[in-house]
């Protein structure tokens, strides 16, 4: 552990404050074979990413993440930027000779998430590695849910339910941020919370979303343009609102709502369900998977229990049972804290950074891949012609 790994984080805001703690914390609970050392915080406003690099424990902090790239006492390349600026910046990295790990969705297209997948490979040939950030999979009660499922515990998968429900758009006055602009964030329910339940659900199942069925709304057309938006672009539009957001309102270019079907390669059938309309519902990612011989039910809201049924016990024994995911012989648990005592949101970004550290320093490939990345990017952009199409169903490849 005595040799450093040096690394530079792009962007800030919610993901690079997740980040940060991880890059802090995981070589403080599990014996990493390198030193994570947090060198570099890049943002586009000088003033903004020095405070953002002090209060987070970053070494310096710069305007331009060129900088991150051309600097050779760097190692790693850390993005948590829109997803519009991941392929230029993921891929200069890489071909620059950075290991990179790159929030998700991959890229805002299959082109551009294509021109990743091929340079990280170009890099894995020179002992590069590069990962997308789908943190659930990193969760102790998801990894554990995977596990059962890979050990035949629920028997044959013939049915999978994932649900992932916010309510932060319910105002019709919520601001246009860029989440809610296709140039900068690809898509909307669907890329930002549809993504993470395709990888998840594959993941667990261990088995490829083959062909979709979708549809897309944008229940609210229009938003306040925020005043710092609305001063640099020259638009007009007078008073204010509690959100900073100025008179003007703009046009929302992405989902509010994405419902999809989705046959696996194996045939089995899911349905999904991504909202950012679902009032009530704070961060309710929720996925249930049936089997043959049993069922497992997780919900992010409760991440540190597993739901799982056993089909094989007689009937007056049969039900759910609630597993809380924290034994040492959980994964990951053996280097937190006691039987018992649970774990929260971060950490599942601590377990990134860990695994994403054990593989640089091993030279094997990690997971999810840009490759994976990939094809994540191809389901959304299969739903998102088929929503076009009247909901036809339509092959991902």
């Amino acid at each position: 552990m005595d040799k450093p790994l040096r690394v530079a984080l792009v962007g800030h805001g919610f993901m690079g404050a997740a980040h940060s703690q991880a890059w802090r914390v995981a070589p403080r609970f599990f014996d990493l074979p390198l030193q994570p050392r947090m060198d570099l915080l890049v943002g586009r406003d000088a003033e903004r990413a020095a405070a953002a690099a002090r209060k987070w424990g970053w070494a310096g902090s710069a305007t331009d993440w060129r900088e991150a790239v051309a600097r050779e006492d760097i190692d790693v390349v850390d993005i948590v930027t829109p997803g519009a600026s991941h392929a230029e910046i993921a891929i200069a990295a890489l071909d620059a000779g950075k290991h990179v790990l790159c929030e998700k969705p991959l890229a805002n297209t299959v082109e551009e998430a294509q021109a990743m997948a091929d340079a990280a490979a170009r890099a894995a040939a020179r002992g590069v590695q590069a990962m997308v950030g789908f943190t659930y999979r990193r969760l102790p009660a998801t990894t554990h849910a995977r596990n059962l499922v890979a050990a035949g515990a629920i028997g044959e998968v013939r049915q999978v339910r994932a649900v992932y429900l916010q309510d932060w758009l319910v105002d019709k006055d919520s601001p246009l941020t860029w989440r809610l602009q296709q140039d900068e964030a690809g898509s909307g329910a669907l890329g930002d919370l549809g993504a993470h339940a395709i990888d998840l659900a594959q993941y667990i199942t261990g088995v490829q979303l083959a062909e979709v069925s979708g549809t897309l709304a944008t229940l609210v057309p229009t938003r306040p343009v925020p005043e710092a938006d609305r001063r640099s672009t020259g638009l007009g539009g007078g008073g204010g609102s509690g959100t900073g957001a100025s008179g003007t309102r703009g046009p929302v270019t992405v989902d509010d709502v994405a419902l999809f079907l989705g046959r696996f390669e194996d045939g089995v059938l899911g349905s999904f369900e991504a909202s950012r309309m679902a009032t009530g519902r704070k961060n309710a990612f929720r996925l249930e998977i049936s089997g043959s011989l049993g069922a497992i039910s997780f919900d992010l809201e409760d991440l540190n229990f597993l739901g799982f049924m056993d089909y094989t016990l007689p009937p007056d024994r049969q039900g759910f049972t609630r597993i809380m995911v924290t034994e040492p012989e959980h994964p990951y648990l053996s280097a937190w804290w006691p039987a018992g005592h649970s774990l929260g949101y971060e950490h599942g970004f601590v377990h990134q950074a860990k695994d994403f550290v054990e593989a640089i320093a091993a030279g094997t490939a990690p997971a999810p891949s840009f490759a994976d990345g990939l094809q994540v990017q191809e389901v959304l952009a299969a739903v998102s012609r088929s929503a076009a199409k009247s909901s036809v169903w339509l092959p991902v490849r």
